[in-house]
């Protein structure tokens, strides 16, 4: 988008979406994250103008908002492709073929990290961790998994996405939807198809169906530092005071960001 503002009638629509995530929350910055997400889901990206309408409407500074927008990688600068392939190259996934996932498509397309083609079909996104190792090598689509892939599957999802075929995606809805249309959902909007397809799949529910075929349960813990366990019988919690007393200290020193409203 090169305009610099939003045709009226866009611009009362957007705002009027903008104060409905805004009245989710007790503090009104808290909204920050799923309007700027509401911006990509219009302008396929976080722009200049969507960042303007964002401090307007939250009473914040443009760099304020721009703070958020720049911090966080699912929120884009430039505009995004159509579909958003990311492939993970963490060590598991890595190891399991990840590493050659990621040469074979750069080589395909022609592009690199975050590199968008030039039809804007494909953006390509080399991933730290799509959150399901239990699925290694695993490509992300928008969002949506695309579990045990190989070279030659995920050369398919971009044959695909060039012919213009409906992705389905291993777990998740009947077809992956557009870059905007799931930045629409990651802004609150529901697209109608929460409980479409796989949720869970095996591998990851494998463990609770030992667990429950064992009468498995977690320990209950008790003021005194013992714990109840499955077979009655009670014993001492190894952390005990150590865990305590760690609970007790104050929580500095340990690296992290303090985030208040969703942006500090």
């Amino acid at each position: 988008m090169s305009e610099s503002t939003y045709p009226a009638n866009e611009l009362a629509t957007l705002r009027a979406e903008c104060e409905q995530i805004v009245a989710r929350y007790p503090q009104s910055r808290s909204a920050i994250g799923p309007m700027l997400h509401l911006i990509q889901s219009v302008d396929g990206y976080v722009s200049p103008r969507g960042i303007a309408l964002c401090a307007e409407v939250l009473g914040l500074t443009r760099a304020e908002v721009s703070a958020v927008a720049t911090f966080y990688s699912q929120y884009r600068r430039s505009k995004n492709g159509t579909y958003n392939v990311g492939v993970c190259t963490n060590p598991l996934c890595a190891v399991m073929g990840g590493d050659i996932i990621w040469e074979t498509l750069t080589e395909r397309l022609g592009i690199h990290d975050t590199e968008t083609t030039e039809d804007g079909q494909i953006t390509l996104e080399r991933l730290e961790c799509n959150a399901a190792c239990d699925y290694a090598p695993v490509i992300m689509v928008n969002w949506e998994f695309f579990d045990n892939q190989t070279p030659e599957s995920a050369l398919k999802i971009v044959d695909d996405i060039e012919a213009g075929r409906d992705l389905v995606p291993t777990r998740g809805p009947n077809k992956v939807g557009t870059f905007t249309e799931v930045s629409r959902v990651l802004a609150g909007f529901e697209d109608g198809h929460a409980d479409e397809g796989v949720g869970a799949g095996e591998a990851s529910l494998l463990g609770l169906r030992i667990a429950r075929e064992k009468n498995w349960t977690a320990p209950r813990e008790n003021p005194d530092h013992t714990v109840s366990k499955a077979d009655g019988t009670e014993g001492i919690d190894p952390v005990g005071d150590a865990g305590s007393s760690a609970d007790s200290q104050p929580a500095q020193h340990k690296g992290t960001k303090s985030v208040e409203g969703g942006a500090k």
